[in-house]
């Protein structure tokens, strides 16, 4: 008799080499390269053509792939305009519309050739670190800052973002954290993209649909409301009374409740390591600090393995079973 289930837990649906994770043994490789040696050794770009393509670039396709993230970060002025009017609204609403907007603009329309879809892909590439860094300076009332050609693009992510540019440290630092972040295997936001793909849809509407399933509290969006926790628990001597009084009133912690890992995941012994190199102006020994505190404190409220994630929340991560249950 057929069985009906809730959610896609344990459900095989794709096969792809593009990512890896095993939440048991701590691994997370793109391509069959381990995320410890692309975190070592490779850039960003790099890795972002690693994806795409299947193999490392060749210092000819690493170069012509830079020169495309250069020349195609400037937006069209009718995003801007609506940047300006949206500066109040949520910044992953103004993301996902903005995305959408983007695909009325670009030249290729709705040539979903491979060739057309690999243009695009490095266009929107550029394009959304342009919203996201112009988006944040207009909600804070500063002016928008244009890029600058000399600087790769986590360099030139920070630049546009604060206006200051970045010492080394610092952008290796963001450099590797996007790294980290590059994929995640067949998660929701991936799920939801590849969805309208098969559609034959064109590819910015395959990642609207992705940005709009980040958004969601349970995916992507509960990193805001960790840091909204955060905020709320104050500093070292009120945060673990916080969240203790959230325990007892039987509240969930943000970020805590994934998928058991018996091992930490592959991308926090990185961020341990760069985050020591530059803590200083910006409060980061403070929050590593208190997320070790939390972190503790979670732990015994837990018979499962909890790691203080430094990419911003302390939590057991899911397996590589896509999905978990729907909640009851």
């Amino acid at each position: 008799m057929p069985v009906t289930l809730a959610g896609l837990e344990g459900i095989i649906a794709a096969e792809s080499n593009i990512c890896f994770i095993d939440g048991d043994r701590g691994i997370l490789s793109y391509q069959g390269f381990n995320i410890h040696t692309l975190a070592d050794s490779a850039t960003f770009e790099e890795v972002i053509y690693l994806l795409w393509h299947g193999n490392l670039p060749k210092q000819s396709e690493l170069d012509a792939l830079k020169t495309d993230l250069v020349r195609y970060r400037s937006i069209p002025e009718q995003i801007n305009n609506f940047l300006v009017m949206s500066s109040k609204f949520p910044p992953m609403d103004v993301l996902r519309t903005a995305v959408s907007m983007l695909g009325l603009y670009d030249p290729l329309g709705r040539d979903n050739t491979i060739e057309a879809s690999v243009e695009k892909a490095a266009r929107l590439m550029a394009q959304t670190a342009t919203i996201v860094t112009s988006f944040d300076r207009l909600r804070n009332g500063k002016h928008t800052i244009e890029g600058d050609p000399k600087l790769g693009f986590a360099a030139n992510f920070l630049y546009t973002l604060t206006g200051n540019r970045p010492d080394e440290v610092m952008e290796r630092v963001f450099d590797i954290a996007m790294i980290l972040h590059a994929d995640h295997e067949l998660n929701a936001s991936t799920f939801a993209a590849r969805v309208t793909a098969a559609t034959l849809s064109d590819i910015h509407s395959a990642v609207t649909s992705a940005i709009g399933a980040l958004t969601g509290p349970l995916h992507g969006g509960a990193n805001e409301d960790v840091i909204r926790m955060l905020l709320e628990a104050g500093d070292e001597s009120t945060a673990l009374a916080h969240v203790q009084a959230m325990l007892a009133a039987k509240k969930k912690i943000p970020g805590f409740g994934h998928r058991p890992q018996n091992r930490p995941p592959g991308s926090v012994s990185h961020l341990q390591e760069d985050r020591r190199d530059h803590q200083s102006s910006e409060g980061l020994e403070c929050q590593r600090g208190l997320l070790l505190g939390l972190h503790l404190l979670l732990a015994g409220h837990s018979n499962r393995p909890v790691y203080a994630d430094l990419r911003g929340k302390p939590h057991v991560r899911m397996d590589s079973a896509c999905f978990g249950t729907i909640p009851q």
